[in-house]
C-alpha cells in the first residue's frame, strides 16, 4: 500500500520560512519522481516543483528563487524548503509520486496546510 505523508505546514508571517516533508512508503522511492503541488482556496491545483535527481529538478515560476526541493532516498523523504513566503503562497501543499513509466502522478498525499499572513 502506497502512502505519502506530508508534514511541516503551519501559519507563518510574510517573509518567513517553512520546510515541508513528505515521507513515502510502499513504493520504490529512488526511481520515482517526487513532486509538490498546491491548491489555494477556489483555485485549481498547481505544480510547484519536482525532483528525480539533484540534476533533474524543475520549479514553477512562482517558486523559483524562493523554494528548494530536495530528497533523501535513504529516508524515502522529499522536502520543500520555502523562504520569503508571501500571502499568495497560502494553500494546501500536496506531495505526489510517479514512476518512470508514466507521466501522470498516481500517488498523492493528504496535504498539509500552509498559511502565510500579511
Amino acid at each position: 500500500q502506497v502512502q505519502l505523508v506530508e508534514s511541516g505546514g503551519g501559519l507563518v508571517r510574510a517573509g518567513g520560512s517553512l520546510r515541508l516533508s513528505c515521507a513515502a512508503s510502499g513504493i520504490r522511492f529512488s526511481i520515482n519522481t517526487m513532486a509538490w503541488y498546491r491548491q489555494a482556496p477556489g483555485k485549481e491545483r498547481e505544480f510547484v516543483a519536482h525532483i528525480f535527481t539533484a540534476a533533474n529538478i524543475r520549479y514553477a515560476d512562482s517558486a523559483k528563487g524562493r523554494f528548494t526541493i530536495s530528497r533523501d532516498n535513504a529516508k524515502k523523504t522529499v522536502y520543500l524548503q520555502m523562504i520569503s513566503l508571501k500571502p499568495e503562497d497560502t494553500a494546501v501543499y500536496y506531495c505526489a509520486a510517479r514512476n518512470p513509466y508514466t507521466l501522470e502522478y498516481p500517488y498523492w498525499g493528504q496535504g498539509t496546510q500552509v498559511t502565510v499572513s500579511s
